[in-house]
């Protein structure tokens, strides 16, 4: 496995700007933190960091294009926010070009830009490193979430999610459904948590 991570970091270092590639380094050391705090499997926590961002050198039309090429299906409001498509055609990617089977690893990269209802704990923990991670200095909040994360994966998700929406309100940004349909699922999950005193 530290083999392949390797080849996966020359390759990735060989594709990305000198920023994302520093960024998709600081996201897997960041999995791998949370993976130890919550009992997960840190090398599949790894890999799902380090490619999490593994389609970002193309550019939205391109990665339009290539959806379109290998009959990834696109979403109304994917095509109104392609900035997160990344996500979907990265998860691509990863099987494709880099060989990754493991359905875990690709469900989070697939929902890293969205969130999804009832996320699993990598979806989750991808998906937090990824607005956590120590290279991040512009996301709302950073102290708060990052103290939080550590203490619950679901109440994080609630909170990024809820200033996410927040957030893109104020810039009247399209905001895909799915974030909608997250928001939601985690909010009720908080919720029902909240009234059972937990």
């Amino acid at each position: 496995m530290k083999e392949q991570i390797i080849t996966f970091r020359r390759q990735l270092k060989s594709k990305l700007a000198p920023m994302r590639y520093e960024h998709s380094i600081s996201v897997s050391f960041t999995c791998m933190s949370l993976a130890m705090r919550y009992g997960y499997d840190l090398e599949k926590a790894e890999l799902a960091g380090l490619l999490h961002d593994c389609a970002k050198y193309f550019t939205e039309q391109e990665l339009i294009a290539k959806c379109r090429k290998h009959g990834i299906e696109l979403t109304e409001g994917e095509l109104k926010a392609p900035a997160v498509i990344h996500a979907k055609y990265g998860a691509y990617i990863a099987q494709t070009k880099y060989g990754i089977q493991d359905q875990e690893i690709l469900s989070a990269i697939r929902c890293h830009t969205t969130g999804k209802p009832n996320m699993g704990m990598l979806d989750k923990i991808l998906y937090i490193a990824d607005y956590i991670e120590p290279r991040r200095e512009k996301a709302p909040d950073l102290p708060r979430m990052r103290y939080l994360a550590f203490q619950s994966l679901d109440r994080t998700m609630y909170e990024i999610l809820k200033g996410t929406l927040e957030y893109l309100s104020t810039k009247n940004g399209s905001v895909d459904i799915m974030t909608h349909h997250a928001f939601a699922y985690f909010e009720n999950l908080t919720q029902s948590a909240a009234e059972k005193g937990e």
